[in-house]
């Protein structure tokens, strides 16, 4: 059955009943479990996925229009065993903080800035068939930067994480030459590049709602 070529290109919420979930293994930052899901005509299939508390990241930018710099931390990241830049990121662990309020504590803890102007730019999910994992970008501007006696003190991995400004032009490069590998660095990059191609018309509201995140809903 085709779909209908009329229908608004975009994704939906279409649950499908669980016949049987169990609880594999309590992570530090995950769970592992398993559900048995009836899909109907296709009939019953187990999953195993990761229930993971979702993240926001946070693209800051400074200069000039047309001219913008975004800022890029380098880190270590153990299970792919190499330094990657990335865009200031962090898990919605805080129990009943809003996004908005994440993308702006990580901007602080791990940068030491501040932000005027947030806008919201794009929504995705990580890795759909194997993790609920959801991911929020955020486009940060007016940035200043954090009076040292309010700064975050930073420890264990956050210590060496060195930062740099980077022209939205060479972190775009950067992309497309497979130079940048982190999954929110190179959507965040791509995504506000081309929300500035388009005169950053496409951009939306902060504090808009998360409907898709699963524990949002």
């Amino acid at each position: 059955m085709s779909p209908d070529s009329s229908e608004e290109l975009a994704d939906f919420i279409a649950p499908r009943p669980v016949v049987k979930a169990e609880h594999l293994h309590d992570g530090m930052i995950f769970d592992l479990v398993a559900e048995t899901v009836d899909l109907g005509r296709a009939g019953q299939v187990r999953r195993e996925m990761l229930r993971h508390p979702g993240a926001v990241t946070v693209a800051a930018l400074d200069g000039e229009p047309g001219a913008e710099r975004v800022l890029m931390i380098r880190q270590y990241r153990h299970p792919v065993q190499m330094e990657l830049w990335e865009l200031p990121a962090g898990l919605l662990d805080v129990v009943g903080e809003p996004p908005l309020e994440a993308a702006k504590r990580e901007l602080h803890e791990e940068a030491d800035l501040k932000a005027e102007r947030w806008d919201l730019v794009a929504d995705w999910f990580n890795s759909p068939g194997g993790s609920d994992e959801a991911l929020r970008l955020y486009l940060a501007r007016d940035v200043q930067v954090v009076d040292e006696a309010d700064r975050h003190t930073r420890e264990a991995e956050e210590l060496d994480m060195p930062s740099r400004w980077v022209p939205l032009e060479e972190a775009r490069d950067a992309v497309l030459a497979g130079k940048i590998h982190n999954p929110g660095s190179v959507i965040g990059i791509l995504a506000v590049w081309t929300a500035r191609e388009l005169g950053w018309t496409t951009l939306r509201p902060a504090a808009a709602p998360w409907p898709e995140h699963p524990r949002l809903r």
